[in-house]
């Protein structure tokens, strides 16, 4: 298993980025500016956008891995990855994601607790309504992890 920084070309993940993120544009708001990295085992499996939000805080914008290879680690092994890659340079990180019981079980698995919400972000950012296994994803809830 390998895990590379990717500096350039990072629109070449956009099929992956997009099962987290169905919207390009609102990738795009983010892509540029953050780091993405990319899991190989041997072929990609996974990928991650974390972005700096203050001195102290960085976000976990985007993590996504091909459906074949849910429930592997793949993801938890990113976070676990990042974590140690960012430990020493922020004191938290963020994540948010939609009210999903098995999305947030997951980042709790990982370290998160919930932190805040935004409401009506994904009914008021993005130009059609979102299901995750038919919830429709309304407000945006935050979690954070102590780095």
């Amino acid at each position: 298993m390998e895990i590379k920084l990717v500096s350039e070309h990072k629109k070449r993940f956009l099929d992956l980025l997009l099962l987290a993120d169905e919207q390009e544009s609102m990738i795009d708001k983010y892509l540029a500016r953050g780091d993405l990295f990319a899991l190989y085992d041997p072929d990609l499996k996974s990928v991650c956008v974390v972005t700096a939000e203050s001195p102290s805080t960085c976000e976990l914008k985007n993590i996504a891995t091909y459906e074949q290879y849910h429930g592997m680690g793949y993801a938890s092994k990113l976070i676990s990855c990042i974590s140690a890659f960012y430990k020493d340079k922020y004191r938290t990180m963020l994540v948010g994601t939609g009210d999903v019981p098995w999305i947030l079980r997951f980042y709790e698995k990982n370290g998160f607790v919930l932190s805040h919400r935004l409401p009506n972000f994904f009914t008021d950012n993005y130009g059609h309504p979102m299901f995750e296994d038919g919830i429709q994803l309304v407000d945006m809830v935050y979690l954070k992890k102590d780095l």
